[in-house]
């Protein structure tokens, strides 16, 4: 039997077409994240996940789950960022 060498489905994964979010996810990133109570909620989250640190010793696990927090927060600046940088 010959292996499947067909993407179908697996698009999903690609990193650059998740890193393309559509103009109105954009737009709804920046109507929750870009106003005075987004902005605190975003200051609280950068000091609660970007900021922390874990020692040298902690497990694989842990440090995996920290970088996952940290990666959602850095994920919706930056759609907030691309809202801001297409009005302009």
């Amino acid at each position: 039997m010959r292996p499947r060498t067909s993407r179908r489905g697996w698009s999903r994964l690609d990193p650059a077409a998740a890193r393309q979010a559509s103009d109105e996810l954009v737009e709804l990133f920046a109507a929750c994240f870009d106003t005075p109570a987004g902005r605190r909620v975003l200051d609280y989250l950068r000091r609660a996940f970007l900021g922390r640190r874990v020692p040298p010793t902690a497990p694989d696990a842990v440090l995996r789950h920290v970088e996952g927090q940290r990666s959602v927060v850095a994920h919706i600046e930056s759609l907030v960022r691309q809202a801001r940088e297409r009005r302009q």
